[in-house]
């Protein structure tokens, strides 16, 4: 089988790098603001909630959730801020959003997720959501 130059299939190794460039130990690094990590969490927690939590996406009587981040060194901690339902097993349900939060964070910044941590703001009754406000 023939390939050409550059196709898939020539060499294992890692692709060289262009004549001129320092090798990528010594080009810089990535920086990704709090802010934008912060923002990705918060898209995150509203998928999570409304997998997890059975929080419907337009979110009801429920305020969006909200999030912080704090990057260092490679390693982010989160906090979280969001409305549940009730009922609700509030440890079980709180550990899922914590954990699917932390991997979608982690797979779309290639930071490391130290700590999430999760406020429960309120817990939302049916009524609250069918009023569309929350007392």
């Amino acid at each position: 089988m023939k390939t050409r130059p550059g196709s898939p299939g020539e060499g294992s190794g890692p692709p060289t790098p262009p004549a001129g460039l320092p090798p990528p130990a010594e080009r810089g690094a990535t920086v990704i603001p709090d802010r934008v990590v912060a923002r990705i969490a918060t898209q995150a927690a509203r998928t999570a909630q409304s997998r997890r939590a059975a929080v419907p996406p337009d979110r009801g009587g429920s305020e969006a959730p909200h999030a912080s981040a704090a990057v260092r060194t490679g390693t982010v901690r989160l906090h979280l801020t969001m409305d549940l339902p009730y009922p609700v097993d509030i440890p079980r349900v709180c550990e899922r959003i914590q954990r699917d939060v932390a991997e979608r964070v982690a797979q779309l910044t290639g930071l490391r997720v130290g700590e999430v941590l999760l406020t429960v703001r309120r817990l939302v009754t049916a009524a609250d959501s069918s009023r569309g406000r929350v007392r």
